[in-house]
C-alpha cells in the first residue's frame, strides 16, 4: 500500500454539512466484496440526474473539471449515518487520500484511517478560509505533514495542527494494514514468546 508523509494538492470543495455514508455511497451498490471499483459511484445520486452517467449534473463538485485533487474538503459532520466501510472504500477508489472537515462521524473516521485515507479534523474557521480560498481560486492548494500532524493552507500559510493516533499514524506512514503491521512486528512478537516458552 501507499506510504504517506506529506502531500501537497489542490483540493475538491464539498461544501455540504452532514453528508451521511449513503450519499456516499448509495447502499445499491455495496454488493462487491472487493474494494475496487466503487470509486465511480461515489455521491453517485449527487453526480447524476435519474441515475444515468450520460446526464451527470453540471453543479456538483466532483463534476467541475475546475476542481481535481487529492484532498477532499467537506462541510461538518462527514460520515454520519451507517457504518459501512464501503464508504472509505469509494473515497480512496476514486483517488482521495485526505478528507478535511470540522467533524467526522467516529466510525467513519476509523474506517477511513484502517483503509489508509486520512481524515483531518480542523477548526470551523480553518474549513472556511479553505473554501473561501478554493472558491476564489481552483488552484489554492493544501499542505499535509503527517509527521509533525500539520495542514497548511499554501496561499496564506495558515497552519492547524490536527490529532492522529500513534498507532494509526505509524501505519499510515509505513503504508501498513493491521495484518502489515503485525508481520513487521514478527521478530519482536517471536522474541517474546521465546522467552515463556517451556
Amino acid at each position: 500500500m501507499k506510504t504517506f508523509k506529506k502531500i501537497t494538492s489542490t483540493v475538491v470543495p464539498l461544501q455540504e454539512e452532514n453528508v451521511d455514508t449513503d450519499q456516499i455511497i448509495p447502499a445499491r451498490f455495496l454488493k462487491a466484496t472487493t474494494r475496487e471499483g466503487f470509486g465511480k459511484n461515489l455521491f453517485r445520486d449527487w453526480r447524476y440526474k435519474d441515475d444515468d452517467e450520460q446526464k451527470p449534473k453540471k453543479d456538483f463538485v466532483l463534476n467541475n473539471p475546475k476542481y481535481t485533487g487529492e484532498i477532499l474538503v467537506a462541510g461538518k459532520n462527514f460520515g454520519c449515518g451507517s457504518s459501512r466501510e464501503h464508504a472509505a472504500w469509494a473515497l480512496v477508489d476514486y483517488g482521495f487520500r485526505v478528507v478535511v472537515s470540522s467533524f467526522f462521524a467516529d466510525i467513519f473516521k476509523n474506517n477511513a484511517l484502517n483503509n489508509l485515507l486520512l481524515p483531518i479534523k480542523v477548526s470551523d474557521d480553518f474549513l472556511d478560509e479553505i473554501f473561501e480560498w478554493a472558491q476564489k481560486d481552483n488552484h489554492t492548494q493544501l499542505h499535509v505533514d503527517l509527521d509533525k500532524q500539520t495542514i497548511t493552507i499554501l496561499a496564506t500559510q495558515r497552519t492547524e495542527a490536527f490529532e492522529i493516533g500513534a498507532y494509526k499514524k505509524e501505519c499510515l506512514m509505513n503504508g501498513y494494514d493491521d495484518i502489515d503491521y503485525l508481520l513487521n512486528q514478527m521478530d519482536q512478537i517471536e522474541a517474546f514468546e521465546a522467552q515463556y516458552k517451556s
